[in-house]
């Protein structure tokens, strides 16, 4: 029997089966969960994602359009998921945005307050909105667990992330916040920095070639993370596992984060 037998959750942030979002789905569901996803509201990523779960081999996959953006929508999917499933033992958010002009070396400064706010709203705000709507229904079923995914660009300056890695600091602040509040109803929040993927969202940084390239040169494991690797984190995280383990952000990066040089 599977780590993650009979549990069952949703996962925001498919884009495509490179996406870190679609390998925590694939660990998730070889360990026994069962998976409902959401999808843009645009025909193009509404393809990729059916596309993607087509790889998962899931029948029939439950799937509903969400921009998380809009408070309506957020209360459409979890009602929805409500009247659709009995349990909701897991979150994972996997979802950011902020303009790409602005992702470049150099374009910090001068990025605008619009969309400074809005990568903040869309990558960070969006996990507390989940947050909300998910804790009644994990709590009636005695707890659950929340999980969202960051990058080491929230702690140090890499070059282009820019605006993204504020809002991806706010992300993992939040992730300790929402740990406090909601440990009460046994259900906890964590975080994983994954390392550099070459996914859809890191198409948009400027010189992601670059890191990519550079990674192995300081990692200690001497190589880029894989998807895998957070597929099996991501399991660690959302199973009984790791049942004392909240607030937290897990480096799943081949440890370059602990490198200085």
């Amino acid at each position: 029997m599977g780590l993650l037998e009979g549990r069952q959750g949703l996962i925001f942030g498919i884009a495509n089966h490179r996406s870190y979002a679609w390998h925590i789905a694939q660990a998730l569901i070889s360990e026994g969960a069962g998976c409902a996803f959401t999808s843009l509201p645009d025909e193009r990523m509404q393809e990729r994602l059916h596309d993607a779960v087509a790889k998962l081999d899931v029948k029939d996959p439950w799937v509903a359009l969400c921009d998380a953006g809009k408070d309506e929508d957020l209360d459409r999917v979890f009602s929805s998921y409500a009247d659709s499933f009995e349990r909701l033992d897991f979150v994972v958010h996997s979802i950011a945005f902020a303009d790409k002009t602005y992702l470049a070396p150099g374009n910090f400064v001068d990025t605008p307050r619009k969309e400074f706010l809005q990568a903040i709203d869309i990558s960070a705000y969006t996990l507390v909105g989940m947050a909300q709507r998910a804790r009644a229904q994990m709590a009636k079923g005695g707890g659950g667990s929340i999980l969202s995914m960051s990058y080491y660009g929230a702690e140090k300056v890499v070059p282009g992330y820019n605006v993204m890695g504020v809002a991806k600091a706010t992300l993992e602040c939040s992730t300790r916040y929402l740990a406090s509040d909601l440990g009460a109803d046994k259900i906890r929040v964590n975080a994983i920095s994954g390392g550099p993927l070459r996914t859809l969202a890191a198409s948009g940084i400027a010189g992601f070639t670059s890191i990519l390239k550079g990674v192995p040169e300081r990692a200690p494991l001497r190589r880029n993370v894989e998807g895998s690797d957070v597929g099996g984190a991501a399991v660690y995280l959302l199973s009984d596992l790791s049942s004392g383990v909240t607030g937290e952000t897990l480096h799943v990066d081949c440890g370059f984060s602990v490198s200085a040089m």
